[in-house]
């Protein structure tokens, strides 16, 4: 075995240069598999948090709490419950020893602060003066304390208790609504006067508390739950009630303050773990107890989140897995065809076959140590780069991820590593059967079809591809037809295998036919081509496989990068465009109406209120009694001043009114009724080119004439509403008017026309209808109610000056959307961010073992050929004339296998990427998915692909300017 070793370590050193390639790619190939994992968990956490930091603003409360609170039974000394009073300082020592020493450890997150609170129940307290204060007050108080509490008050009078009985009067805080509700001043005495209590207790309050910061997550419950509660210092309440026997302690609470920031995936699983724990625990000790986590149900929602993103992250990298698996074998098999002489030779001497796999194992195992301890911190590295994606290769300055190296990645590093051994011992092995003999015969039959053309791989690839695509066009007619949302689809991760399957078998199958190509080429110009290109196309006729894998390899960069650019695109543009479009415009702005309506109750979006008449919408319907319902009136604020704001080149009116309804004839039902100014409005809104038959302003113009005019969505026109129609509009407390339809529209902005409802009992969701007519007719014929305002903003304008505007003139906003703030969001959403991460990872993967692919190949190529060119160059041929050759050589397969990338690359676009749609709720995604297709990643991508073949020509160029052709003469001899 020593020998052994010996012989591979000399014969990794007798060809450095092949094992320093080799090395190369396998530490390329450890840290790209070892970043998979840390990326991943990267994006992950990042989703949780801001998961967490949405659940605070939406909910008002700390995500890292944990409160948990144990009652122990009865409350006097006769009714024992769950817990004797003499039994309970055991039992609060023990959970305080729990709760500190194995669920504050257990959470897996740094704890800022662990807050225990002991009470008493309520007792009946008298004044110990009853001449001074008022007595007939029925005052009912607790005793309690809680730790840390004079860190998180300020006193807004009196001063802090003492920590010992003065006088025999426990002194006490108190809040400013204990003073009111037990109708009392600092300094009345109270004695405890309850049959329930073992002795009389004498307390006062000596100071009065508030929060000292009101988004303090400390103050867990209500501060208003305190109005009758007298906090006495703690390590009294401990000496005297906890462990002594002055009052029973009725509850014990521990109050968990935990930085969520520092939540990861694992600290997560940890975090539920023990909740669950600590609330088994309370269940097996105590009848009545409490466990509260407010971030729980984010938290569960997140573990179907995660499984989601995941699967979505390993779809992705399917075809990054079969681009590395390919170069390894490519790059073994290559290896292997230039030693499998030297194997023949051992073969044919008495080595087996066993020797010769455990000498290519060692020299696996050797280079694999040397990529293991290298690959997973560049992974690490690449991984921080890839934080800072905005786009298919588009990087802007955002916060970097959390990144960190976990035995998960050096697991994946070991994975890759164990997998490279063994794409290095198949070759190995199959060239461990062949003796020199046979050896020599099969280099004779280098003609043969490689496995994958042999048993018709390529074409059961293609056709499992284009059978997963139908289903899926299937699964989403009836998504449609449903008004199924992203919660309710059910996605086979299996989808997202089909590119990468489509791309491999096409690939397969443009090289199946590209020998026929290059035999029609040599045929047709056999007795006119140059010496030196007859040459090329003989060598590249016969050589069959080496160029191939080394074709394929460029095919499948190029369409992978096509493909990645164009998904990271289509998800940028579909989520952006669908932002913009139920926005309308660049700003939409709800002003508040002064109105007669009641002050009772929170105004809507429009100003009603809810339970007033606007809000009554069957009382006005077609056919009922609009004399029901009270109007309410408004008065129109001033509009010029939005006209006036700074960075505004436009602004428009538009009313919304959701809750309208029509009829025509027989027909009739709820619409959503749009009312604008055509001409403020073409020069306001935003709509995607394409959606409607005409443009925009076509539209507008065509009703622009008739103050009475409208346009009607396709669905009221499928149920036989044409131009030239009378319908009949109203809602609550408005009298019907008529309209005149001038057109029909299949999409505006703002106004989803698919069915946004849930199946219920077979029956499918209702359809919308949205009708858009002048907003003056409008506020003449039915009533003036609020609108919108819709901005549009100068191009690279800042917003700030328009909202320090909107401030400094005092209007009153009901609410703000910001397009362009909500395009920004959505890009950090961590599913696009991991979508962009991952898109642009694929295609750097591809890149850089495209280009070790083909410099490793073009090197051993031309080592192979050495004999050959020396012999062209003894027989008269110039070195311009090798380069040509070369050139020529270069251009018949990797510029044809660029070509067929780009051809297959743009099928995959065209026919896969809609796959993606899943990532939207159909029903929701409007305007319709599109693919899209960018000519400036086509450009990019081609620009780095030719950089690449042209550094690898400048180094093949060097390598063949130094042989000499005494060298290759004289080795042909040997």
């Amino acid at each position: 075995m020593l020998a052994l070793l010996l012989m591979m370590v000399r014969k990794l050193a007798n060809n450095g240069w092949l094992a320093v390639c080799l090395l190369g790619g396998l530490v390329m190939s450890v840290a790209l598999v070892s970043s998979i994992p840390i990326y991943t968990d990267a994006v992950l956490q990042r989703m949780l948090i801001k998961d967490l930091e949405q659940f605070q603003i939406t909910s008002g409360r700390y995500p890292g709490i944990h409160y948990a609170k144990a009652v122990m039974g009865g409350t006097s000394y006769w009714d024992t419950g769950d817990y004797k009073p003499e039994d309970r300082p055991q039992a609060v020592r023990t959970l305080d020893d729990f709760m500190r020493k194995e669920a504050a450890p257990g959470f897996g997150l740094p704890v800022s602060e662990l807050v225990r609170e002991r009470r008493t129940t309520y007792y009946s307290v008298i004044p110990a003066e009853q001449t001074r204060i008022e007595s007939g007050t029925n005052r009912q108080i607790e005793l309690a304390a809680r730790s840390g509490l004079s860190e998180h008050v300020r006193l807004a009078d009196g001063r802090l208790p003492a920590d010992r009985p003065v006088d025999g009067i426990y002194e006490a805080l108190v809040t400013e609504q204990s003073l009111k509700a037990l109708n009392m001043v600092l300094g009345n005495v109270f004695v405890i006067n309850d049959e329930e209590a073992k002795t009389n207790i004498r307390i006062t309050p000596v100071g009065v508390v508030a929060k000292k910061d009101h988004a303090d997550p400390y103050w867990y419950n209500q501060f208003e739950d305190y109005a009758k509660t007298f906090f006495i210092d703690f390590e009294l309440y401990e000496r005297d009630f906890t462990t002594g026997d002055v009052l029973p302690t009725a509850s014990a609470g521990w109050l968990f303050l935990l930085d969520y920031s520092r939540m990861g995936l694992d600290s997560m699983h940890r975090f539920v773990e023990t909740s669950e724990r600590i609330d088994t625990y309370l269940s097996d000790r105590f009848r009545t107890y409490l466990a509260e986590v407010p971030a729980m149900p984010t938290l569960q929602t997140y573990f179907q989140r995660e499984a989601d993103l995941r699967k979505m992250l390993w779809s992705l990298y399917v075809p990054i897995m079969i681009m590395l698996a390919y170069y390894l074998y490519m790059v073994s098999s290559l290896i292997t065809e230039r030693q499998q002489t030297e194997i023949a030779v051992l073969r044919s001497r008495g080595a087996s076959r066993l020797q010769v796999a455990v000498g290519y194992m060692i020299e696996g195992l050797l280079l694999g140590a040397v990529a293991l301890a290298v690959g997973p911190p560049l992974g690490l590295l690449l991984v921080r780069l890839l934080g800072a994606s905005n786009g298919f290769l588009e990087f802007v300055n955002r916060s970097a991820l959390l990144v960190r190296l976990s035995g998960e990645s050096y697991r994946y590093a070991l994975y890759a590593v164990a997998a490279s051994v063994l794409m290095t011992l198949f070759p190995a092995l199959a060239a461990a059967r062949l003796s020199i003999v046979s050896h020599t015969r099969q280099l004779a039959r280098r003609g043969s079809r490689s496995l994958w053309h042999r048993f018709y791989i390529d074409f059961v690839l293609v056709a499992a591809a284009v059978f997963g695509l139908r289903r899926f066009d299937r699964q989403r007619s009836d998504w449609m037809r449903m008004g199924a949302d992203g919660s309710e689809m059910t996605v086979d991760p299996l989808l997202f295998f089909f590119p990468a399957m489509f791309i491999l078998g096409a690939g397969l199958l443009m090289l199946r036919f590209y020998p026929w190509l290059i035999r029609l080429l040599y045929w047709t110009g056999r007795k006119r081509w140059p010496p030196a290109l007859y040459a090329t196309l003989i060598q590249v006729g016969r050589a069959g496989a080496p160029y191939l894998y080394v074709m394929m390899f460029l095919i499948m960069t190029i369409a992978i990068g096509l493909y990645s650019a164009s998904a990271a695109r289509t998800l940028n543009d579909n989520a952006e465009h669908k932002i913009r479009y139920n926005n309308g415009a660049d700003l939409v702005l709800k002003q508040a109406w002064i109105s007669d309506a009641p002050l009772s109750g929170s105004a809507g979006p429009t100003g009603r209120l809810p339970g007033s008449p606007g809000e009554q919408a069957s009382a006005g319907a077609i056919g009922g009694d609009t004399r029901s319902a009270k109007r309410t009136h408004y008065v129109e604020p001033p509009f010029q001043l939005f006209r006036e704001l700074p960075g505004v080149q436009s602004a428009a009116k538009v009313f919304v009114k959701e809750e309208a309804r029509y009829a025509a004839g027989k027909e009739g039902g709820p619409i959503r009724l749009m009312g604008i100014n055509t001409a403020e409005f073409g020069r306001t809104a935003w709509l995607r080119n394409g959606l409607l038959e005409h443009h925009l302003n076509d539209y507008l113009n065509l009703i622009a004439t008739d103050p009475s005019a409208v346009l009607i969505s396709r669905t009221m026109a499928d149920q036989g509403i044409k131009s030239g129609d009378v319908i009949y509009i109203d809602w609550s407390g408005v009298p019907a008017k008529p309209f005149t339809v001038y057109g029909v529209v299949d999409y505006w902005p703002a106004m989803n026309p698919n069915p946004s409802g849930r199946v219920r009992g077979g029956v499918l969701p209702e359809i919308p209808r949205f009708v858009i007519g002048h907003l003056e007719y409008i506020q003449l014929a039915l009533a003036p109610e609020p609108y919108e305002v819709w901005i549009r903003l100068k191009d690279g304008e800042s917003r700030q000056p328009l909202y320090d505007a909107l401030a400094a003139d005092g209007m009153s906003l009901i609410s703000v959307a910001d397009t362009r703030e909500e395009v920004v969001a959505a890009k950090n959403d961590p599913f696009q961010l991991a979508v962009n991460g991952v898109m642009t990872l694929g295609f750097l993967i591809a890149l850089i073992i495209s280009f070790a692919g083909f410099l490793l190949h073009g090197v051993l190529s031309l080592s192979g050929r050495l004999v050959q060119f020396g012999i062209l160059r003894a027989m008269g041929i110039s070195f311009p004339q090798l380069l040509g050759m070369l050139a020529a050589e270069q251009l018949l397969t990797t510029a044809a296998a660029a070509v067929m990338g780009g051809l297959v690359g743009w099928v995959t676009c065209a026919w896969f990427v809609t796959l993606f749609e899943i990532s939207f709720s159909p029903a929701a995604q409007v305007p319709p998915f599109r693919v899209t297709f960018d000519s400036g990643d086509s450009l990019k991508l081609y620009v780095i692909v030719t950089g690449m073949i042209t550094a690898g020509l400048v180094v093949l160029g060097w390598l063949l300017s130094r042989i000499r052709i005494h060298q290759a003469v004289k080795l042909g001899e040997d």
